[in-house]
């Protein structure tokens, strides 16, 4: 998987993250900033999306080196209920704050209802040439259980409208749901495969507190497959995608190679991206530091904040060498390529390495592999992900 963003020490190019935060409905699962709103002005969403991003472009004025854009990404919530005129809006802003790669990426996130699927083309019109679909099943009954807004059918046909309106497509599924079969899903990804066009987003069904979910679960109403058979569906993931040639090249994603989200890899490879938006995150490389940088959360306060003052900006703090280390190697050891030691130096120097001895137990105990100075998590590293990296920083 070639590293399309750049080597350390040089201009490297950013990412974009856009997020709106609106949803006709709340997924019980769902923990994302995602709010349901009956009226959305969008002219005044518009006008903010672009002053914050301004703003953003602002702070980096000066740094060394022009900075490239890479990829722009519009998540939420549902960011297919924006007006398609507000996407093309903030695409070519952010083309005129920097230079566009010449195969930049710009993805935008949908839900499969004819509603949605209905603006692909005005969508496309405005420069996405990647969309994500929130498919999360193809049975009738988790769909209901998902408290998804469409059907199995519908699924598939915005599946094929997408491939028919944007260069790139991917989709998400859900597993490890209550009382699914292994074979079952088995058959389930088999058939998505027929559908897919070189990506899919393969997540673990997890109970997050705050969700709807999170207190049905305590109640007893639903009972989640133990680690032992979550850990069976992983492996049938995995087995069945690779078979197919779409690899896992991060913990829930896979893809024929070349095919990644090039978004995404900014993040796990820990490189710099501006997020616009309620609640929407940055890590920005000002002054030769590396920011950490959070909007305000309620879109309302947001939206609030940036009419009165050009931006919904709660916090743009530096971060500490330790600190940087910690959120490289957190990030990069999701990726099946790992994290290179000499990238944890560059954010922290010497002292952020991991404990040789800590990397040889862990080489030992089959949960990592250590080659060339990359650390890198095996299938079972990666079921056991965050106490790997807990046992790495402590």
């Amino acid at each position: 998987m070639p590293d399309r963003i750049g080597q350390p020490g040089t201009a490297e190019p950013i990412g974009l993250y856009v997020h709106w935060p609106f949803c006709l409905s709340k997924c019980p699962y769902c923990d994302f900033n995602s709010h349901v709103r009956d009226r959305v002005d969008h002219a005044a969403w518009c006008a903010a999306l672009l002053s914050e991003l301004d703003h953003a472009a602002a702070r980096m004025q000066g740094e060394t080196g022009p900075r490239r854009l890479a990829s722009i990404f519009f998540g939420g919530g549902t960011p297919s209920l924006m007006d398609p005129g507000t996407v093309g809006a903030v695409i070519e802003r952010a083309r005129r704050h920097w230079p566009a790669e010449p195969d930049i990426e710009i993805t935008l996130e949908a839900n499969p209802t004819s509603a949605e699927t209905g603006n692909f083309a005005a969508f496309a019109e405005a420069g996405v040439n990647r969309v994500s679909l929130g498919v999360q099943s193809l049975r009738p009954g988790a769909l209901t259980f998902l408290g998804r807004q469409h059907d199995a059918g519908q699924a598939l046909a915005a599946v094929e409208m997408a491939a028919r309106t944007f260069p790139r497509h991917s989709f998400d599924l859900i597993y490890a749901r209550p009382e699914q079969d292994l074979e079952d899903w088995r058959a389930e990804l088999t058939e998505a495969l027929d559908h897919a066009n070189g990506h899919l987003s393969v997540y673990q069904l997890t109970i997050e507190p705050g969700t709807a979910f999170h207190t049905e679960h305590r109640l007893g109403r639903f009972k989640t497959p133990d680690e032992e058979k979550a850990a069976a569906f992983f492996d049938v993931t995995q087995e069945v995608l690779e078979a197919h040639g779409m690899p896992g090249y991060e913990v829930s994603n896979h893809a024929v190679p070349g095919q990644e989200s090039r978004h995404n890899l900014i993040y796990w490879r820990y490189r710099d991206y501006v997020g616009i938006g309620p609640g929407a995150h940055g890590r920005v490389t000002i002054g030769g530091t590396k920011r950490a940088q959070r909007r305000f959360r309620l879109p309302e306060k947001w939206l609030s904040q940036v009419q009165e003052n050009g931006h919904g900006t709660e916090e743009d703090s530096p971060l500490d060498a330790m600190d940087r280390a910690a959120e490289c190697l957190m990030m990069g050891l999701r990726l099946t390529e790992g994290v290179p030691l000499a990238r944890l130096e560059e954010e922290g120097g010497q002292e952020a390495l991991p404990d040789p001895a800590r990397i040889a137990r862990l080489v030992e105990e089959g949960y990592v592999t250590f080659d060339g100075g990359v650390i890198a998590c095996t299938t079972e590293g990666r079921l056991r992900l965050n106490s790997v990296i807990d046992f790495l920083l402590s």
